[in-house]
């Protein structure tokens, strides 16, 4: 950290209390820690609302025997350009299979390809993390 400025925030006793017993189960050293990483998480959303360039993991469970599924998957990704930059596949059980795609681009762009995997029929569940190299998150 290049340089440190000391601040000082009001909070309920109630608030203080149940956020310290979080970030002690979270394995936070002191409040100034996750403090921070709040506030670069809020940074991170801020960068993703102006369409900047971000990104981001697609982790998605489905079901591979919903027929035309797996095609529909991949023709998405093809589609997608050079937004989608790895995959990972494994195989749940007999029925369900867990696939995260590492992507980079606009944050509407991925946003929107998400939003289309996510609502293909067959998908059971989905979540699109995204973070940034920001040089404001540092």
């Amino acid at each position: 950290m290049d340089h440190l400025i000391r601040t000082g925030i009001s909070l309920e006793d109630e608030l203080l209390k149940t956020f310290d017993e979080v970030i002690g189960r979270k394995g936070y050293r002191n409040r100034s820690e996750a403090i921070r990483d709040l506030i670069r998480d809020l940074l991170v959303s801020e960068e993703a609302d102006k369409n900047k360039v971000i990104v981001g993991t697609l982790t998605i469970v489905y079901d591979h025997h919903r027929p035309n599924l797996t095609e529909k998957l991949i023709d998405a990704q093809h589609r997608a350009g050079g937004r989608v930059l790895a995959t990972t596949h494994v195989h749940l059980d007999h029925h369900n299979c867990l696939e995260v795609l590492i992507m980079k681009g606009r944050s509407g762009a991925i946003r929107a390809f998400a939003d289309g995997i996510l609502s293909l029929r067959g998908v059971k569940h989905g979540r699109l993390v995204i973070t940034s190299t920001g040089k404001d998150l540092q």
